[in-house]
């Protein structure tokens, strides 16, 4: 296994840009890009339906935190216009909140399938609808999507989530023809294996250890190592990049 690499620094990459985040409370990768948004100069907002955990993390890292439940029209629409009136304004807005669970589809329930495409999918159109409306206007803005390999990749006990982040990938590719020619960008990140408190809560040691090693490094990335990537599709460096998925990986052929 190879070495978790140093940490990297921040360059100014997103100075004076205002940034939304949804899904950012606790120890995963909303809430380590919402860091990584702030090193680099963002003034940043983040959002989460858990509220004691939105308000730790805000407090952790010196933003702005407002609740979100991105399966609820009301929240969005009041999520984004009190962001924008915060941040002076949406630049860019990252798509993180998800769901998953693990289950069989001959015993899946619709309850099941349901919420994990009403929060992944669903939630990620009505969060992108409401930033295109905020954002059409000032004629310029960036949406970066957070999917999973898992939309390319079979993997049983996973076909209401790979359904999911297909759809987020889909999502991604449509949004940015229509969002070209008004001066948007959207891009996504795919995502393989990143290790946090959560994942480890919610995943079982075996499984654990048989993603990790899918991965050529041996070891799980940091949740940072997926917000470099999601920090560049943001920033002024993909400026030629809309609609690509950008595979955030090491895993073996």
């Amino acid at each position: 296994m190879t070495s978790v690499p140093t940490y990297v620094q921040g360059h100014g990459l997103l100075k004076d840009k205002g940034v939304l985040i949804t899904a950012a409370a606790g120890t995963g990768i909303g809430a380590a890009t919402a860091r990584r948004c702030k090193e680099e100069g963002a003034r940043v907002v983040i959002s989460d339906k858990h509220e004691r955990r939105l308000a730790e993390t805000a407090e952790e890292l010196g933003v702005i935190g407002i609740p979100c439940d991105v399966t609820n029209e009301d929240d969005v629409q009041r999520l984004v216009r009190d962001a924008a009136k915060e941040l002076g304004g949406i630049d860019v807005l990252v798509n993180n909140a998800g769901l998953g669970g693990s289950a069989e589809i001959h015993t899946m329930t619709d309850d099941q399938w349901n919420i994990v495409l009403e929060v992944t999918l669903t939630g990620t159109f009505r969060m992108t609808r409401a930033a295109l409306n905020h954002m059409y206007p000032r004629g310029k803005g960036v949406i970066v999507n957070n999917a999973s390999v898992l939309g390319w990749r079979a993997q049983k006990e996973q076909a209401h989530y790979a359904a999911a982040k297909a759809g987020v990938m889909a999502l991604t590719r449509a949004t940015a023809m229509e969002a070209a020619e008004r001066g948007i960008r959207v891009n996504a990140v795919s995502p393989s294996l990143a290790m946090h408190a959560f994942l480890s809560k919610v995943t079982t040691d075996e499984l654990l250890a048989e993603l990790t090693s899918r991965e050529a490094f041996g070891r799980a990335a940091e949740p940072w190592e997926i917000s470099n990537v999601i920090v560049f599709l943001a920033s002024d460096y993909s400026s030629y990049m809309t609609g690509e998925v950008l595979s955030v990986s090491n895993q073996h052929a």
